[in-house]
């Protein structure tokens, strides 16, 4: 492989997982019913909506999700996985349904990593900017409170200690381990090909 196809290769790999981040966030901030006037949900709809408009007169929402959203994130994750294999001089005709498998395990991995991302991002602000009204802070705090809520239910008031955190960021570790790990390598994913996993 030249270094020009490595260059490309982490050109594509970069700006694709930036926007399928972006796609993501798209249906993670319907599913939390986050505040969509926020300037930063707005950014979100404004850079998502070229793509997401026509994938919507052919998919519709299901059961109130987003499903144009989810749907494509894992065709961008597909396109990335595809033409990175093809930079890196491999031929993807063959194996298109093993590499439509690989994208979900990839946006799913994604998936969980936002929340886990949002939930540090959570915590530090509960340290340094309480209460703040930053258009982030006000985002992340949307995001964590639907995973959140349940284990505050759950544990004892520990006098204004907040141990939710704890428990979630556990069943996130959990669930990426044993469900993303697994599936990563029963369906034998390179992890050159998804920088999430």
């Amino acid at each position: 492989m030249t270094g020009l196809n490595t260059a490309a290769i982490y050109i594509l790999q970069t700006l694709g997982s930036l926007y399928l981040l972006i796609v993501l966030l798209r249906f993670v901030l319907q599913l939390v019913r986050a505040d969509f006037y926020n300037p930063l949900s707005q950014f979100i709809v404004s850079a998502t909506q070229p793509l997401l408009k026509p994938l919507r007169k052919v998919i519709p929402s299901i059961a109130g999700l987003d499903s144009a959203s989810l749907v494509l994130a894992i065709l961008i994750q597909l396109l990335v996985m595809a033409l990175t294999l093809i930079l890196m001089g491999y031929g993807v005709g063959g194996f298109m349904l093993q590499l439509l498998v690989w994208a979900v395990i990839g946006v799913t991995s994604l998936f969980i990593k936002v929340f886990y991302f949002a939930l540090i991002g959570s915590v530090i602000l509960s340290w340094v900017a309480q209460g703040s009204h930053n258009p982030a802070a006000i985002l992340i705090n949307q995001i964590c409170e639907p995973l959140l809520a349940p284990f505050r239910k759950i544990l004892p008031n520990m006098g204004g200690l907040d141990l939710s955190p704890i428990f979630a960021f556990i069943s996130l570790n959990l669930v990426d381990m044993l469900v993303i790990g697994n599936l990563a390598v029963m369906s034998g994913l390179p992890q050159q090909l998804s920088p999430f996993l």
